[in-house]
């Protein structure tokens, strides 16, 4: 069984749905933690509600950002997690982190990368007229969603779209793919190989 800790910093609607799907289909898994960033998240809630353990560090209480980080690691290193799951988590992480999980720091990020890194790439993406965006779940390396790319998904932009649109559309291509990356890493069927994900079996 793969311990997962998941981190979050916001209403935490993909932890929701990491949750469901794992109670209608289980990962071979068992969600040890979750750790938020700031003080009155979703995400707490969702975790109070299913007996999942909190770890709430409130960036904004740190003097420093080194200090918030080393917080951060230790409490990591606490739940002695095989897979960590940024679900909406908005730090970039330090070095430290990175090489101490190397590979097992999943993260979600709404465009499909190498296009449109960052914040706001939906608006992004519409500011350049793209016809295509969707979603990318990779590892998390040392560089701003640089990392290994798991699983893509897909989504056509449809003519005069807003943001807070294509965000919803988005979100339901989300909703589908972290769990997917979540069982395949559970199911021991990710291999990373110079950089690039190869997933055993399929």
């Amino acid at each position: 069984m793969q311990r997962i800790l998941t981190l979050a910093s916001g209403a935490g609607s993909n932890f929701r749905r990491l949750l469901d799907e794992h109670a209608s289909r289980p990962f071979n898994g068992e969600f040890v933690g979750l750790i938020v960033d700031r003080s009155g998240t979703g995400a707490a809630s969702i975790a109070g509600e299913e007996g999942i353990p909190v770890r709430e560090l409130n960036y904004n209480g740190f003097q420093t950002r080194a200090e918030f980080e080393r917080s951060l690691l230790y409490e990591m290193e606490r739940f002695q997690p095989d897979l960590i799951v940024g679900a909406g988590f908005m730090r970039i992480l330090p070095e430290a982190i990175i090489q101490r999980f190397e590979n097992r720091i999943m993260n979600l990020h709404p465009s499909l990368l190498p296009a449109f890194p960052g914040l706001h790439p939906q608006r992004q993406a519409l500011e350049r007229g793209v016809k295509v965006s969707g979603c990318t779940v990779h590892f998390m390396d040392s560089g701003v969603d640089t990392g290994p790319i798991i699983l893509q998904a897909a989504v056509s932009i449809p003519e005069g779209c807003s943001e807070a649109t294509l965000i919803e559309l988005i979100r339901v291509e989300e909703h589908e793919a972290l769990p997917r990356a979540v069982r395949l890493f559970c199911e021991n069927r990710l291999k990373v190989e110079n950089g690039i994900v190869r997933v055993i079996g399929d």
